[in-house]
């Protein structure tokens, strides 16, 4: 093996700058524009290669909540401020006094950013939306419990790469002229702390890698770094990566953390800087609050280790827990992700089982990802048309043919030895399988009905956008003419964490004291997306992208006024 090079000399900044940004994701790249904006110079650090920009929102479906939108009006949905602040507090379930003291403040301000200049404010950049505007978290609980009472999902056209576009635009530009310094391969390891303030970061030069985007890159040191600046901007993300971090932050209130987990985001998204920005002052708060799905599937194609896709399931699949058990009212596919979680977490295993028919998959299975959707991700409007007609999404069909999670079958009976095959560790009860989707089927007989599942897809079909592309009509499962037949086994997989660094509504780092630690701003996820956890104990959906744009701009903003 050939020996390691000799760290070179520490490298230094060559030109004063006005602010550091620890990395290129989202947040980060948000809070540079607005400091292009204002003139002032700035350096971005990011320990992976240049290929990696952007970060985890270039991989996302590009989702993001908006209140009382034009496209929300369209499609015959009445909201407001009032509503969805109801909602929000009702999913929040704020309960901790001092913990969630800025999450609070946070949250009031970015509900009303979302009802106000959000929209404008990206569409003056460009951005535009799918027309249909998709129900995510529909709760199922009473009128001030979990979830969105209405549509407020908005799918950005273009997904993930669409919200990144004006921003990477805009900090290019920075770069052209001579305002913006890109140190790709610089790995943080320690902020610069003096007389109390933050001043700069120090840290190691990696070797160059010519790793793709989100694949993994090496960790070999080939030099040292130190760079100041009167501000430093922790965009670092959260810990998803990091399935050890994972599981030591994992709450009681879930249940035995799983043994086996999919990663949602690369393993780049290690969590380094939160403890390195406790270890400089600032304070981590919430952090046994997090977001992880219940309906990932193994990529059949993976880009980083352990790489797993969530399904955005439709509300009609049956949803069984590993051994049989129809899941409880009202835990039906995309009605309460962590509700969902917290009772298979009681189940003593780790997956549980999608059961549809074709008619089911081609309407209303879609995978998150701007790589899962190449129509909106491309704005390729005559893929986009295949949507509307029959058969399932292409990347949707390549899962049901070639992912390792996936049993087709003619027959009930086929279908159900393909379960058992798939998890032999589990005592699959094949008979209560059965006995439940016959009786569910008896039920499709009537327009009325006691199952709340059929109950909750006919209201769902009340709304046009589910009734065009999203719920398919209710059908009996057993239904030769609706087959074949289809089982998914899904698996926990990591996303986010909803806790971080507590910071005040400028996105200023805040200290053990309550007072802002001088120089240090913590965004997106490594700020629990604003205050150290703007959600409480639950998202409601499209709010992670958002939450690293309000909260970037907030930083970029507070510091140009410096």
């Amino acid at each position: 093996m050939a020996a390691s090079p000799a760290p070179a000399a520490t490298e230094r900044t060559q030109k004063p700058a006005d602010a550091i940004v620890v990395g290129a994701g989202l947040s980060g790249l948000v809070a540079a524009a607005e400091l292009v904006d204002a003139g002032k110079r700035v350096v971005i650090v990011d320990q992976e290669p240049e290929a990696s920009l952007g970060g985890q929102a270039h991989w996302s479906f590009g989702g993001l909540f908006l209140v009382d939108s034009p496209e929300q009006r369209r499609m015959g949905v009445k909201d407001s401020l009032e509503l969805a602040k109801q909602d929000w507090d009702g999913t929040a379930g704020f309960d901790r006094d001092d913990e969630d003291d800025w999450g609070r403040r946070w949250a009031d301000a970015y509900v009303e950013f979302a009802a106000g200049e959000k929209r404008a404010w990206l569409h003056e950049k460009g951005v535009r939306f799918f027309p249909i505007v998709g129900w995510a978290e529909r709760g199922g609980y009473n009128a001030i419990g979990h979830g969105n009472s209405v549509p407020r999902f908005h799918i950005t056209w273009g997904t993930g790469p669409g919200v990144l576009a004006p921003f990477i635009a805009k900090v290019k530009a920075g770069e052209a002229a001579g305002l913006v310094e890109f140190r790709h391969r610089h790995r943080v390891d320690e902020l610069i702390v003096e007389a109390g303030a933050v001043v700069g970061i120090r840290g190691a030069v990696l070797a160059p890698d010519g790793a793709g985007r989100g694949e993994p890159s090496n960790r070999d040191e080939v030099g040292e770094f130190e760079l100041r600046a009167p501000a430093v901007v922790v965009a670092s993300g959260g810990i998803g990566g990091n399935h050890d971090l994972v599981r030591a932050a994992w709450p009681e209130r879930l249940g035995t953390a799983p043994e086996h987990m999919l990663s949602g985001v690369p393993a780049h998204v290690d969590g380094r800087m939160l403890g390195i920005a406790e270890a400089s002052g600032a304070r981590l708060v919430n952090g046994d609050r997090m977001w992880h799905y219940t309906e990932g599937i193994t990529n059949w194609d993976p880009i980083w280790p352990m790489h797993g896709i969530r399904i955005l399931p439709g509300p009609s699949s049956l949803w069984f827990d590993a051994t049989g058990k129809r899941l409880p009212v009202p835990l039906f596919p995309g009605f309460d992700t962590l509700g969902t979680l917290e009772h298979l977490m009681t189940t003593g295993h780790d997956h549980s089982w999608f059961v549809l028919t074709q008619k089911i998959i081609e309407k209303e299975f879609a995978l998150s990802g701007s790589e899962q959707n190449p129509d909106l991700t491309g704005k390729d409007l005559k893929l986009l048309a295949q949507r509307l007609g029959s058969g399932a999404p292409g990347p949707v069909e390549a899962f049901k043919e070639r992912g390792v999670d996936f049993v087709v079958a003619d027959t009930l009976g086929e279908l159900l030895d393909g379960m058992r095959a798939l998890s032999p560790e589990a005592e699959l009860d094949t008979a209560n399988i059965e006995r439940e989707i016959v009786a569910r089927d008896r039920e499709v007989d009537n327009e009325f009905t006691k199952d709340l599942q059929l109950t909750a897809v006919r209201g769902a079909r009340n709304y046009r956008g589910d009734k065009l592309i999203r719920v398919a009509t209710p059908h009996q499962i057993l239904d030769p003419k609706a087959g074949p037949l289809i089982a998914v086994k899904l698996h926990i997989l990591t996303r986010k964490s909803l806790g971080g660094i507590q910071t005040d509504l400028d996105s200023r780092a805040l200290g053990a004291d309550g007072a802002p630690v001088p120089g240090l701003y913590a965004v997106g996820e490594a700020s629990g997306f604003g205050g150290g956890g703007v959600h409480g104990y639950r998202a409601l959906e499209g709010t992670f992208l958002g939450g690293c744009l309000f909260t970037g701009r907030a930083a970029g903003r507070a510091i140009a006024r410096l």
